[in-house]
């Protein structure tokens, strides 16, 4: 995973209005990419790296993110930083985040 990248995407999506479609999805689009890459150093990263603002940005895309790599472990690894950062996890709705990734996981097992 390349970690400055993902920042430098981060600190771009931060600086986009939340108005603004286009710009939105290409940073989102983006974070899917880093993110789905490499999944072993992506769980590496986010169990020893990930800020409470990265894990709160990572909410928007966790659903793309489960769709694109259909891994289980990668969820349950974001899952788990719920009780890492319970105050962004209720105040972006973490929660449901999660839920809705783990339907693609059903998907894919049914």
């Amino acid at each position: 995973m390349d970690v400055q990248r993902f920042k430098e995407v981060i600190k771009k999506r931060n600086e986009t209005h939340n108005e603004y479609d286009y710009g939105l999805e290409m940073c989102w689009k983006e974070e899917v990419e880093i993110l789905a890459e490499d999944i072993p150093s992506t769980i590496e990263y986010l169990k020893n790296e990930c800020t409470a603002d990265e894990f709160s940005w990572i909410s928007e895309i966790i659903e793309d993110l489960a769709e694109k790599t259909r891994s289980r472990e990668l969820v349950e690894c974001y899952k788990s930083l719920m009780a890492k950062f319970p105050e962004e996890s209720k105040r972006y709705h973490v929660d449901f985040c999660i839920e809705c990734a783990e339907d693609f996981l059903e998907d894919t097992d049914a």
